[in-house]
């Protein structure tokens, strides 16, 4: 009785896309070509002018992913610029975004191009909502604090 072996599977890895192109392919387009591609606000904004603080932004991600050895997370690079658009060139970059109060470590994902970069560093606090405090209602108001606790404790 002699055991047959299964053939190993090989892992097959998710196949990264943006509108049907591959990420290798989005990578050699040029600017024009890659703005065909974005949703209509991202293109309004590429055709009325980039200006040079997002090319700066883009080689300083360049410049630290290249100085990083291979295999590790490069250094975050700082910025305020909440409103850029994230492109191919910027995946696998670590983006430290400015929320108003501190700077937030973001890595960028495929999934992510052609967001802004404020989306993925909230720049408030969601409200919690509970129950009602005291003085929230106009009947609470003619109510004395040590009746409201007697009343409490009668319970």
């Amino acid at each position: 009785m002699e055991k047959e072996e299964a053939p190993v599977k090989k892992r097959t890895f998710k196949k990264i896309t943006y509108r049907g192109i591959d990420l290798s392919d989005l990578l050699d387009y040029k600017k024009e070509k890659l703005v065909k591609l974005f949703k209509a606000r991202q293109r309004r904004r590429y055709t009325h002018g980039i200006t040079s603080k997002y090319d700066t932004l883009l080689a300083k991600l360049r410049k630290a992913k290249k100085e990083c050895p291979y295999g590790e997370k490069p250094k975050g690079v700082k910025t305020h610029l909440r409103n850029c658009i994230i492109v191919p060139e910027m995946v696998h970059s670590v983006v430290e975004i400015y929320n108003g109060k501190v700077f937030t470590s973001v890595e960028i994902k495929p999934e992510m191009i052609g967001h802004y970069l404020a989306e993925f560093s909230m720049s408030y606090k969601p409200v919690a909502h509970s129950k009602p405090g005291q003085g929230s209602t106009k009947g609470s108001k003619f109510v004395a604090k040590t009746q409201v606790s007697n009343i409490a404790d009668s319970f």
